[in-house]
């Protein structure tokens, strides 16, 4: 099975199912004598751990993450960096009754026909359990990076309710369940993901993040821009089906000088009285914040009966028993800054390797 690492230079490869003994990854690229612990990823896997809230799957693992490889006396030496986190509570019972069929809205089917075999135990490598090996990675990135960047991600929208932009509060983010800059929305939220779960449906979701701190000049023209590696990394979440980069979709109605993010001098340096372009132009940063944004599909698996077939031809309905999100994007939000942290650090040993 290909496509399983991600990266140039800054490059990780994660491995394990959902119900398999454990799930890790193996990040390499990583400079050598940069400072790194167990305690310096757990804090980031936390925050995706589930089963933290009603509101999230209630499978209880406590994500503990251990480094197998690549740090000696604290830090990092350069070779790869092996990471295990242990599976502790899977229940692949509840998957036996689907472990012919074909779950609408899953991977169930295009694996099979893929592979001619698949792993139905909570859906295996398509599981959204994967996302911790990609959170662990960005916790390593972000050590690249440095303390001068600031990668900060949100939740904006469950299914159609938008929260209010003028009442953005980004330390509103800690103080409720679902990341939300605006609390009097994340309020609104809990009563309509209680109507969802108790309906045995789920709901999608729009996350956006930011990056600030980050040096003019990273990315490359043409096949390696900025953007594109950006876009690309998000687009290979679990259940993502959309991506915006700055104003995104909404240039489409604008015009061209007010799409156009002017530019002036302040103390001997360009700034821009705009960021409609999301920190990149031509694929290369600007030295503004880096803003991504995603959408991501309800969840599969759910209790309301389906449509579907079996892998024998016969036409089914499918209800999905088990533990699972009313609204997986909840949980993207850490998955997303990681994948945002993995493309910086990445271009940024690009940038060094070309231009010093």
């Amino acid at each position: 099975m290909a496509g399983n690492g991600f990266g140039t230079i800054f490059r990780f490869t994660s491995w394990g199912e959902s119900h398999g003994p454990a799930i890790g990854c193996v990040v390499e690229g990583v400079p050598p004598r940069i400072p790194l612990s167990e305690a310096d990823i757990q804090p980031w896997l936390d925050k995706r751990r589930p089963g933290v809230s009603r509101f999230t799957t209630q499978r209880k693992e406590s994500d503990r993450v251990q480094i197998l490889s690549g740090v000696f006396e604290g830090q990092t030496t350069g070779a790869p960096i092996m990471l295990l986190i242990a599976n502790e509570d899977a229940r692949s019972k509840d998957y036996d009754a689907i472990k012919d069929q074909f779950r609408p809205g899953h991977a169930d089917y295009t694996y099979w026909v893929k592979y001619g075999i698949r792993d139905y135990r909570g859906g295996g490598r398509a599981s959204a359990r994967e996302t911790a090996a990609r959170v662990a990675a960005g916790a390593i990135a972000r050590k690249i990076l440095g303390e001068s960047v600031t990668i900060r991600g949100a939740l904006v929208q469950i299914g159609p309710h938008a929260i209010d932009r003028a009442r953005w509060d980004w330390q509103a983010i800690d103080a409720n369940p679902f990341f939300c800059p605006d609390l009097q929305t994340a309020k609104k939220w809990e009563d309509f993901l209680d109507e969802v779960r108790k309906a045995g449906s789920s709901t999608g979701a729009v996350i956006e993040v930011n990056a600030s701190g980050i040096p003019a000049g990273l990315g490359e023209p043409i096949y390696g821009k900025l953007d594109a590696d950006l876009a690309k990394a998000v687009m290979s979440i679990n259940a993502v089906k959309g991506v915006e980069i700055g104003a995104g979709m909404a240039v489409a109605a604008l015009s061209g000088e007010q799409n156009a993010d002017e530019m002036r001098m302040k103390d001997g340096k360009v700034v821009f009285l705009s960021n409609r372009a999301g920190g990149i132009l031509g694929g290369i940063s600007t030295g503004q914040d880096i803003v991504v944004r995603f959408a991501v599909k309800p969840t599969s698996s759910i209790l309301k009966p389906l449509k579907s077939v079996d892998r024998f031809g016969k036409e089914i309905e499918v209800s999905t028993k088990g533990r699972h999100d009313p609204c997986v994007g909840i949980r993207a939000v850490p998955v997303g800054e990681a994948m945002t942290a993995v493309v910086l650090a990445d271009h940024l040993l690009r940038h060094r390797a070309q231009c010093g």
